[in-house]
């Protein structure tokens, strides 16, 4: 007589991704439009299966164990296979809708290839498209107004899947003096880079001020290029005009940010999960190509500027 053998109920997968994801019990709760109480359960029941603990647990935010990082990839792959052959057996195509967000500084070159990509792959899907700003891109997926979507916050933020990371700098026009009241411009809240600045500010005790807000990308970085503001800026967004302001204009040192994807754990559609796949995917080679070609000759520059302000930072704070 063969032994029972245990599996994983679809239901506690489900529950790990929405935790790892999340970052937390009381937001992957709000993801599965359960309790908290109800989360942890399934987790402690999932590891009673697994035999061996998934998360790291303190006070202040949870993280996958070495064996919890094994199970997730498992997991999302159980889901997506589970969700296709449903709607296989029912007789729906893999097709239907998707809706993504992105940053606006991913639409030079990386977001083009892959919603080109991904068009060729599965030309029976419409796509969606809204550009905007990270942490609100973010909140309309767990509003379900996006299926997903890939936008910037500051390192360590738990928020989603890491794509890559990058420098926040603070850019301003080449040969323009800075003024001992700084005029900064900013996207509106909530920003990552607009909360980064003025906390460094706050440390630093520089005076500011703020010139200028605007929605896009091409806002700020004009508002700058012109002389008229300060802006914080990922570095692969820096173009010919701006220059990298650091210790020598007393300028306090600002966090890396990561790039990351953000989908809901219960949102298992075959299609939604393609283009989450497609994305993890090109985001490593995007960021290795663009790292070997550095952007431009301006922004090897600009690397190396940041890496040198990078490193006087490290000594004047022994």
């Amino acid at each position: 007589m063969l032994e029972a053998v245990q599996t994983f109920d679809t239901q506690l997968l489900r529950s790990l991704v929405a935790v790892a994801e999340s970052g937390g019990f009381t937001h992957a709760a709000r993801i599965l439009h359960s309790t908290q109480s109800t989360v942890s359960a399934q987790i402690q029941r999932l590891e009673e299966v697994a035999g061996c603990p998934l998360f790291i647990r303190s006070t202040r935010a949870v993280r996958l164990t070495s064996a919890g990082e094994t199970l997730l990839g498992y997991a999302r792959t159980i889901l997506r296979l589970n969700e296709d052959a449903r709607l296989r057996l029912s007789g729906v195509r893999h097709a239907g809708r998707v809706r993504i967000g992105a940053n606006e500084d991913l639409t030079d070159s990386w977001l083009p290839e892959v919603l080109h990509r991904f068009a060729k792959r599965h030309p029976e899907i419409e796509v969606e498209l809204e550009i905007g700003i990270g942490p609100g891109l973010f909140d309309k997926v767990d509003s379900q107004e996006l299926d997903l979507a890939v936008g910037s916050v500051c390192k360590g933020r738990a928020e989603g899947r890491r794509l890559w990371s990058d420098s926040l700098v603070w850019a301003f026009s080449k040969g323009i003096n800075v003024p001992d009241e700084l005029p900064l411009a900013f996207f509106p809240e909530p920003c990552p880079y607009r909360e980064a600045a003025i906390r460094a500010l706050a440390v630093s005790q520089r005076r500011w001020r703020i010139a200028s807000t605007s929605s896009s990308l091409a806002g700020v970085r004009v508002t700058a290029m012109a002389g008229l503001a300060i802006t914080p800026l990922p570095l692969q967004t820096m173009r010919p005009g701006l220059c990298i302001l650091g210790l020598k204009h007393k300028m306090p040192r600002l966090p890396e940010i990561e790039y990351v994807l953000k989908t809901r754990a219960s949102d298992a559609r075959p299609a939604v999960s393609a283009l989450g796949d497609l994305i993890q995917e090109t985001a490593p080679n995007y960021h290795t190509e663009r790292s070997q070609a550095d952007f431009a000759p301006s922004a090897k520059r600009t690397r190396r500027q940041t890496q040198g302000l990078n490193r006087r930072t490290q000594r004047s704070q022994r």
